[in-house]
C-alpha cells in the first residue's frame, strides 16, 4: 500500500457511532478551527443509517426491529415509507444551546422545523398547560387564585432578572438577593406550595428530579427564564422539531463535517467484529484501531487506523471484556413507541406536543415522558398521531411504569415497547483519551444533551464552545 494511502488513515479523532452527539461533535470539531487548524476526523458506524439508539426508523424497519424479520406489517397505518419514527425523540428549546449550535455551524440550512403546538403538565390525571407567562399563570387551572397570584410574581421576577442590574436580585425588599439563595429558598421567598415546585421544577426548569433544591437558585431562575423566551418566540409552546423527524440532525451535522474534510464509513455491520480492537500505547492513551479483516479488504482501506483521540458511544466497549471498565452501567429507560389516529385529549387537538408527569405526582423517584408529533411534521401517515412515553425503570415491570401516561391516551392502533440499559462513562478521558457518550435519558427535550456536548467539547479540545453570540432561532411554520 501506497505511503499517501497509509497517511489517509491517520486521524486527529476517530468517532464510533452517529447518534445525535456524536455526530454533532464530528461537525464541531472538524469545521471549527483549534489552534489554527481543523481535527481530521474520521466516522465509523456498524450500522447503515445514521443515528444509532436515536435513529429514526421507517415502519418496515420498526417492526423489523422489534417484531422480528417476518413480522407482518398492520396495513391499516399506511405506507412503510410515510412514517420517521424516532426511538428517542426529543424537542428543541426554541432559543436553547442545541439551536444556538445549529446556527454555529450554520446545519439550520440542511433542516426544516415546525413549532411544538403544547407543552403540558400532568396533575391528578389531569392534563394541564404549563403556565409560562404571568397572564397564563392567573388563567391555569394547576393553581388556586391565591397561588396564582404568587406564581405570577415568581414568573415576573425570574423574567425581569439581569444579572448586571442589581436591582432585580432581590426577590423580595427585606430578603437577601437570589445569588445567595437556593431554589428552594427562593420558592419559599415566593410562598409556593409543593405542587408548584414540582410543575415549576420538573415541567418548565426541566430537572430530572429534586437535588436542584438545594442548589444555587440562579439556575431556576436561568432555566424559567429560558423557557419564557422560548415560549415567547413562537408563542405555543417553547419548543421546535424536525420536519421527517429527528434523522436529519445528526445527517446535516455528518454533512458537515464531510464539507470540512471529515471521512464517514457506514454499514459495517455485515462483519459482527468490524472493529477487532480498539489499541492503546504502552502509556494507556489510545493509539487507534485494528478493522476486521473482512472490513479492510471491502474498503480497501488498512486494517490499523490511528489516532489521537477516540470518541465512542457505550456500545462500543460494552462488548469487549478488556474495554467494559470503561463503562459503568446507570440503571435502564422503559420507552413505548404508540401510533394513535387522533391527538391527546385535552391538549386543544395539537397535532404536537411535551408531557411530563413530574415524579411526584406518579408517586415516582423521577419524572414520566410524552412525546407526540404526528402527519403535521411528516412523520407518520396522513392522520396519524405517533406518542412516544419514557421513564427511568424503577422497579421489576417496566411497562407499568407507563400506565399512568397510556392512560391518557386515546386507542391504540399499534404500539411497540422495549427497555434499554443506560451507561455513562467510567472516566473523563483525560487518561486514555477516550471520551465516552452517556446513554440518551428518557427525557423528551434535547437540554441534557446540549450539556453534554459541550462538556465534551471542551475536554477533547481544552476549549470552551462559544455559542454566546446573539442568534435568531431557525424560522418555525
Amino acid at each position: 500500500m501506497s505511503e499517501e494511502k497509509d497517511a489517509m488513515m491517520e486521524f486527529d479523532v476517530i468517532i464510533l457511532g452517529t447518534g445525535v452527539k456524536e455526530c454533532v461533535l464530528s461537525g464541531l470539531l472538524s469545521s471549527l478551527k483549534i489552534e489554527d487548524k481543523n481535527k481530521k476526523v474520521l466516522v465509523l458506524d456498524r450500522n447503515s443509517y445514521y443515528g444509532g439508539e436515536s435513529a429514526s426508523l421507517n415502519l418496515d424497519q420498526l417492526y423489523k426491529r422489534f417484531r422480528g424479520a417476518d413480522a407482518k406489517v398492520n396495513e391499516k397505518l399506511g405506507k412503510s415509507r410515510e412514517y420517521c419514527l424516532d426511538l428517542c425523540p426529543k424537542f428543541l428549546m426554541a432559543c436553547g444551546d442545541l439551536v444556538k449550535i445549529l446556527l454555529l455551524t450554520k446545519v439550520t440550512d440542511y433542516l426544516e422545523f415546525k413549532q411544538v403546538e403544547g407543552s403540558y403538565v400532568v396533575k391528578d390525571g389531569k392534563v394541564h398547560k404549563c403556565p409560562a407567562t404571568p397572564k397564563e399563570a392567573l388563567a391555569s387551572s394547576l393553581m388556586g387564585m391565591f397561588e396564582k397570584r404568587r406564581f405570577k410574581s415568581f414568573l415576573t421576577f425570574c423574567s425581569d432578572y439581569e444579572a448586571e442590574e442589581p436591582k432585580t436580585h432581590l426577590p423580595s425588599k427585606k430578603g437577601k438577593p437570589v445569588s445567595d439563595m437556593t431554589a428552594h429558598e427562593l420558592f419559599k421567598a415566593f410562598s409556593l406550595d409543593d405542587n408548584t415546585q414540582s410543575f415549576t421544577g420538573h415541567a418548565i426548569a426541566l430537572f430530572l428530579n429534586d437535588d436542584y433544591l438545594q442548589q444555587p437558585a440562579l439556575q431556576l431562575v436561568e432555566r424559567t427564564k429560558l423557557y419564557a423566551f422560548s415560549v415567547a418566540k413562537y408563542g405555543k409552546s417553547p419548543y421546535i422539531y424536525p420536519r421527517w423527524g429527528l434523522g436529519g440532525l445528526p445527517e446535516g451535522f455528518s454533512r458537515r463535517c464531510a464539507v470540512h474534510g471529515g471521512t464517514f464509513m457506514l454499514n459495517m455491520n455485515e462483519d459482527p467484529n468490524f472493529i477487532e480492537k480498539i489499541q492503546f500505547h504502552d502509556d494507556g492513551k489510545v493509539k487507534g484501531i485494528r478493522l476486521g479483516e473482512e472490513v479492510s479488504k471491502t474498503y480497501e482501506i488498512p486494517r490499523e487506523i490511528s489516532c489521537k483521540q477516540l470518541i465512542a458511544d457505550p456500545s462500543y466497549f460494552i462488548g469487549d471484556d478488556d474495554l467494559k471498565a470503561k463503562v459503568v452501567k446507570t440503571g435502564q429507560v422503559v420507552r413505548c413507541i404508540a401510533i394513535l389516529n387522533q391527538p391527546l385529549d385535552n391538549t386543544h387537538n395539537s397535532d404536537s406536543c411535551q408531557m411530563i408527569i413530574p415524579a411526584r405526582t406518579a408517586n415516582r423517584k423521577t419524572d414520566i415522558y410524552i412525546c407526540v408529533a404526528s402527519y403535521h411534521h411528516n412523520i407518520a401517515a396522513q392522520g396519524k398521531y405517533v406518542a412516544v412515553m419514557s421513564a427511568n425503570v424503577e422497579t421489576s415491570n417496566p411497562e407499568a411504569e407507563l400506565a399512568s401516561a397510556m392512560a391518557l391516551l386515546p386507542a391504540i392502533e399499534e404500539k411497540f415497547v422495549w427497555t434499554s440499559d443506560a451507561y455513562r462513562a467510567a472516566g473523563d478521558g483525560s487518561d486514555d483519551n477516550c471520551f465516552i457518550t452517556t446513554s440518551y435519558d428518557a427525557t423528551t427535550h434535547f437540554e441534557t444533551c446540549s450539556t453534554e456536548i459541550q462538556e465534551l467539547y471542551k475536554r477533547v479540545t481544552g476549549v470552551t464552545l462559544d455559542i454566546s453570540a446573539t442568534v435568531e432561532p431557525p424560522e418555525a411554520c
